[in-house]
């Protein structure tokens, strides 16, 4: 009979016991339940113990976590938590440097548990941990590990850390300060200014006028990682307090040591300090929140000035030269003009730029873009106002977006995460950071544009193949903006749509290995099915266009295959005409065994000269596909190679095709001049079936994709939402014996 669901059976140890297997009743009393186990151990008092988990914390068992005891835990018998903590703060009075080292180990190991912490901070705990650390006689053990107790009980959040003292945080300091200092003091010092900082403003600048900058970026040049992690916490918690000039200057100050002490350190970075960087690089850009939520001002004398120096510095000599000797209106016309030749939207550019975001940072971009590559400025602008007005990649317009989406990547302006670790390390090499990042990425823009030969209406996909191109290289965390920018040059608009598919993909699973196994065994099959369709097309025949040795290409004549598969027959087509039926075209019969004999049908071709085979009408009016020797495509075929390279036969090399065939002792051809590309890949691949050769077209590679999506897809029905392994399971091992087979051969009695 199954137990109740509220009974569950445990474990209950003591020191120089017995262990008790009991069945514990959720629904009793904790007291009620202390009270049988101390009496199973003939223990009195039963007031004076509690219950511990035995593994992890060893945290106490109360009312409100008793539920977390599951079928099969371990519990241990020991003091009541009221009771240890009062023999605990009562050891830390004691004189012996021993007892108060053993009697701080102790209460470090019990301070994460909150029924204990209580006690302790009830009983002035944290006022005697305090008197410790602030009196500082013994700055080795006994101090590291009155700090690790003391930051374990504040962790609970029972007392804020507003009511600390100033003398008491200004010993923490001096111990941050120190140059010869305990390994383990000096991280835990600043975890506990960190959250002082955090926690208090008005310690928090007491904290930021005692520890000095150059302070922090010593213990970031040390070669030990948990004092790193430490100093890089308490930087970025003084950096959230500082005003936006001391954040630039500390960011600029701090940048390089953590570039090559940290983020170039052989030591792999661990979560916290990689949050910490994070913090960092999310304060560092937040210094160009202002001017992102800054409008254009179009009365300021300032802002003006910038946006006809962004003018000048494109269209400098042709309005020099064009402006001489002009009227006031007839130059503020000239300007318009080449502002929209900048690519603004309006002819007065403060329109556009009251946008926020990005406001004035779209500015400061374009000007940074003109003054520091003036050259890559200069052809951005003149290469897209020479173009054609569709194919014109606007400047200033792709600008503005491009800050958007540069803001929108960065999070700029956003609220630091509390747990995020993304960030990219050529941030904390470079001087202008985001403005560099910008002339790199305006470039990439304007080749994306090239590249997929866009127009103005396609400027939205435009700007979403490079938020792609930038998102894809920022994920790879380059630690220069060189190595970034080699990165995302390597991701051409081609690069970007196979990685799109390649997506796609897998997501929907059909790279999956067993998928994978799968499309290759369906492949056959359906290559045959390709097969039966090319030359179920050519036995339906098709029209061409008739090529003479005079270039004349007015006729038209029409091939099919029989069928039967084994003949390939033509014939003449009046201009205007409809494709003639099989049973329409001249009978074959035969005729002293050497072939057939159609008066109207074109003579062969001969292998050098191209003109037809004798002035009578062939033996041979259809070509056996027995007799067919070879494909030639291209520039292979004689009716091509022959006609020279003009610019007319270079058109038609993609189109051509020819049969070579026996006819006689010599060498006949067949041309072709197909009237689609698409009839080219059907007659080219219907020829290659019949020789036996792979069908390697274009089309025949899209329509056996497109079949095995379907195909697969069909037969992966019934395994909707079911995930797929990417290994078979194990094949168990066959049995020791197979004495269950039943051998049918024996006969029955």
């Amino acid at each position: 009979m199954a137990p109740p669901r509220n009974v569950v059976k445990i474990a209950v140890q003591m020191p120089d016991a017995i262990p008790q297997l009991i069945q514990l009743d959720q629904a009793k009393p904790l007291a009620a339940v202390l009270k049988e186990v101390c009496d199973a151990w003939s223990l009195v008092h039963a007031e004076s113990y509690a219950l511990q988990f035995a593994d992890g914390h060893r945290r106490y068992i109360t009312e409100n976590n008793r539920t977390e005891i599951k079928n099969g835990s371990i519990l241990c018998l020991s003091t009541a938590p009221d009771l240890e903590a009062e023999r605990l703060l009562g050891g830390l009075q004691s004189g012996s440097r021993e007892r108060r080292r053993e009697t701080l180990q102790h209460l470090v190991s019990l301070a994460p548990d909150v029924t204990f912490a209580q006690e302790v901070i009830s009983r002035d705990g944290l006022q005697k941990l305090g008197t410790i650390i602030e009196d500082g006689d013994d700055l080795g053990e006994v101090l590291t590990l009155a700090l690790r107790a003391f930051l374990e009980l504040m962790e609970h959040g029972m007392v804020s850390w507003e009511t600390l003292s100033i003398p008491f945080v200004r010993k923490v300091v001096c111990y941050v300060n120190m140059n010869l200092m305990d390994a383990w003091v000096q991280p835990l010092a600043l975890r506990l200014l960190e959250s002082v900082t955090l926690s208090s403003p008005a310690l928090g600048q007491l904290v930021k006028s005692e520890v000095p900058l150059d302070r922090l970026l010593v213990h970031l040049q040390v070669m030990n990682q948990q004092l790193q992690t430490k100093a890089m916490a308490l930087l970025t918690a003084l950096l959230q307090g500082a005003s936006p000039t001391e954040r630039k200057q500390a960011c600029a100050h701090h940048a390089l040591a953590v570039l090559q002490n940290i983020i170039h350190s052989a030591a792999p970075l661990g979560d916290e300090m990689a949050h910490h960087l994070y913090v960092l690089q999310a304060l560092t850009l937040g210094l160009l929140e202002p001017r992102m939520r800054t409008p254009l001002d179009p009365y300021s004398q300032e802002q003006r000035e910038q946006l006809q120096a962004l003018r000048q510095a494109a269209f400098e000599s042709e309005g020099e030269s064009l402006g001489t000797g002009l009227s006031a209106d007839r130059r503020r016309s000239l300007c318009a003009r080449e502002f929209r030749k900048l690519g603004f939207s309006n002819s007065n550019p403060a329109q556009d730029l009251e946008r926020v975001p990005p406001g004035l940072l779209a500015l400061d971009n374009m000007l940074y873009f003109s003054r520091h590559a003036p050259s890559a400025y200069s052809r951005f602008v003149l290469e897209n106002s020479s173009r054609e007005d569709k194919h014109e990649c606007p400047f200033a317009r792709s600008s503005i977006q491009l800050t958007v989406l540069l803001c929108e990547l960065l999070r700029v302006g956003e609220p630091c995460s509390e747990t995020a670790q993304d960030f990219s390390p050529m941030f904390f090499g470079q001087d202008q950071s985001f403005h560099e990042l910008f002339c790199v990425s305006i470039q990439l823009l304007n080749k994306t544009w090239k590249e997929m030969r866009a127009t103005q209406e396609d400027f939205d996909k435009v700007m979403q193949v490079v938020r792609e191109q930038l998102a894809r290289t920022l994920a790879l965390k380059p630690s220069s903006l060189e190595l970034f920018r080699t990165k995302v040059n390597a991701l051409p608009y081609g690069e970007v749509l196979r990685l799109r598919q390649t997506e796609r993909l897998h997501q929907e699973g059909t790279l999956a290995p067993p998928i994978l196994e799968l499309r290759e065994k369906l492949k056959p099959e359906l290559m045959g099915l390709i097969r039966q369709q090319r030359l179920l097309r050519l036995c339906e025949g098709t029209l061409f266009r008739k090529i003479s040795s005079r270039r004349r290409q007015d006729k038209l004549w029409f091939c099919c295959l029989s069928p039967n598969h084994k003949v390939l027959q033509y014939g003449d087509v009046e201009e205007g005409a409809s494709p003639p039926t099989l049973e329409s075209l001249p009978e074959q019969r035969k005729e002293d065994g050497a072939g057939v004999r159609i008066s109207h049908l074109p003579s062969p071709v001969h292998p050098l000269s191209g003109d037809r085979v004798g002035g009578q009408p062939s033996l041979l009016p259809a070509v056996p596909v027995a007799d067919i020797k070879a494909l030639l495509t291209g520039k292979d075929c004689p009716h091509v190679r022959e006609k020279g390279s003009g610019k007319q036969n270079k058109d038609l090399y993609e189109l051509a095709f020819s049969v070579s065939y026996d006819h006689g002792e010599a060498e006949a051809y067949l041309n072709f001049i197909a009237p689609s590309k698409r009839e080219f890949h059907l007659w080219t691949d219907g020829l290659s079936a019949l020789l036996g050769s792979p069908m390697g077209s274009e089309q025949t590679r899209l329509d056996l994709e497109q079949l095995l999506t379907m195909e697969t897809k069909l037969r992966l029905l019934e395994l909707e939402n079911v995930p797929i392994p990417e290994q078979p399971p194990p094949i168990p091992p066959p049995p020791t014996n197979f004495n269950f087979c039943y051998d049918c051969s024996i006969a029955e009695p």
